[in-house]
Formats: structure tokens, sequence, C-alpha cells
């Protein structure tokens, strides 16, 4: 069941006078990061943001100099050194009294794998860092390789016979390292998603959300559907909706149904898990364990 658009949820083009992601812009149809874009926009507020953007689709989407699709002072980043970046930014800021907010863009591939290493020790040292992954569960700017993000059963150009791996589990990574905020985000719903980047904005230290974002190119499927696979994901327990507190106190945000019905959609949607089936029981098994320890850590 869709739910609902709330009233307040978004503002008005009179209220939005320059958002981060500016139309005419290079991204695909369907883009979850640009959803992810257009929220962050909404969710903002009077906050001045310092944007770092690793190699990924999202510096892209910036265009060429002298012209940018980005609201924002962004700077492009090696694939390895965002977090490194940000926290430069956020210390200048600090040193000079400025009342911003500095914010990593980045893809899985420059945050599971090749980012991961300045991504730790700057939540390790609680960077004054809003650090948001957009998971496409791909390298998807470079071709459509396989991610340690990448789902098992998956069909990318590194991985044609499906993945064989379980995809790593960010959040309890990052909520090991006992920051203030860890969030996951669902864009199919919309007031939780902006409430969680209004509270990040706010929060000082080291912030990290996992957005799960739809790719229709890389997941091959429909650019109109993208936004409901991700709702099929969430109600069938595959990707849960919750927050985490000083690494200590857990939420879940959305009970999910543990739909079957939901969860075979969702595979049968995308073109990427056509080739090599994925048994559903052996998912949902997983699925029930990952839920089962979740529970156990909610305070």
């Amino acid at each position: 069941m869709q739910e609902p658009v709330l009233e307040g949820c978004f503002k008005t083009d009179q209220e939005l006078t320059d958002p981060l992601l500016r139309p005419g812009n290079t991204n695909c149809g369907g883009c979850g990061m640009s959803v992810a874009w257009n929220m962050l926009s909404h969710a903002r507020g009077k906050h001045e943001l310092q944007v770092v953007i690793p190699a990924c689709c999202g510096i892209v989407t910036a265009g060429h100099y002298p012209v940018s699709s980005y609201g924002a002072p962004t700077v492009a980043s090696t694939f390895a050194s965002s977090a490194a970046v940000a926290a430069g930014l956020a210390h200048v800021m600090e040193m000079n009294d400025e009342n911003k907010r500095a914010v990593c863009f980045a893809g899985d591939g420059g945050t599971y794998d090749i980012g991961m290493a300045t991504l730790s020790a700057a939540a390790e040292r609680n960077d004054d860092i809003l650090y948001i992954c957009y998971d496409n569960e791909i390298y998807g700017n470079t071709g459509g390789q396989r991610s340690s993000a990448t789902p098992l059963g998956a069909t990318t150009t590194t991985t044609p016979g499906g993945k064989k791996l379980q995809k790593k589990d960010i959040t309890a990574i990052m909520a090991a390292h006992r920051i203030p905020y860890v969030a996951s985000v669902s864009l199919a719903h919309l007031e939780d998603t902006r409430r969680k980047m209004q509270y990040a904005l706010e929060t000082r230290g080291f912030r990290f959300l996992h957005v799960f974002a739809p790719c229709p190119t890389g997941w091959k499927s429909e650019q109109a559907e993208g936004i409901d696979l991700i709702r099929m994901a969430v109600d069938s327990g595959l990707f849960p909706v919750m927050e985490i507190f000083d690494g200590v106190t857990t939420q879940i945000n959305i009970e999910p149904s543990m739909s079957d019905e939901a969860l075979e959609t969702y595979f049968s949607s995308q073109g990427r898990f056509k080739k090599n089936k994925v048994d559903i029981a052996t998912v949902r098994a997983a699925i029930d364990a990952n839920w089962a320890r979740l529970r156990r850590g909610v305070s």
C-alpha cells in the first residue's frame, strides 16, 4: 500500500529558492540519488552546506566547469578521500566560527569499499560531518561492477554468474564506531526520510545516513518503479529502516509485514536477478535471522 503524501512534507517553490540539485542535470531517469538530493533540499532549512563528493555518479551530475547542477559549494575528491576532505572543511569552519555543515555524499563503492579507511577514521575521531551514502548496490558510474554492497545473486559486469556473497552490513559497521547518529533511510517513506535528514543536520559530531537508492540502469528495472521497489524491500524486511544513537540505542522506525509476495515481486521486477534465480526461501531465512538479531539490540 502506497504511503500518502503528507501535507507540509515539501517546501514550496517560493521557499526553495536554490535546490541542491538543479534542473537540467545529467542523472538517469528514476535515479534514487536524485530523489535523495531533492529530499535533502527540503530538509536543510536555513543550513548552509559545504559538500564533498568522491568519484561516483554524484560527481558526474555537477556537469562541466564553469557551470554546476549543484546548489551548494561542492568539492570533488578522490575515490578514497571524501571523509578526510570533509573533515578538513569541518575543522576550518570550526576555527572560523562558521555555522555551516560539512556533508559527504558518496555511493556505495566510495563508502563500503574504496573510501572505508577515511570513513572509519573520521567516524573514530567523531569529526563534525554528515556522511550520506546513496546505496545503489553497484559501481554505477564505471559500468556496473559489483561492490561489497551488491546483494547475493545479483548479476553485474564482474559477477556474470551472480554474486556469491552476502551484502556488507554498513549500518552495523558504522554503529560500532559509537558515533552520535546512524540511520537507514527509505526514500519510499517521505516523512521518515525528511525527519532523519533534519535531525542529522541539526546534530553535531559524525552522523551517517544509509540511503537505499534505486538504480534502473544497474538494477535493470523500470524507471517509474524504483520507489515501489524500495517500498517492497522495506515491507518484506529485506531493508530494515531504523536509527541508532551513540552506537547503543536502536529504534525500529518502520515495522515490516514480512510479506513473501513483496519479496518475490522485488526480485522478479529486476533483470539483475533473472539470469540467476534467487532462492526466496534462502533469502527469507537470512532476513528472519537478521531481524532476530536486530530485535535483540532494540532498547
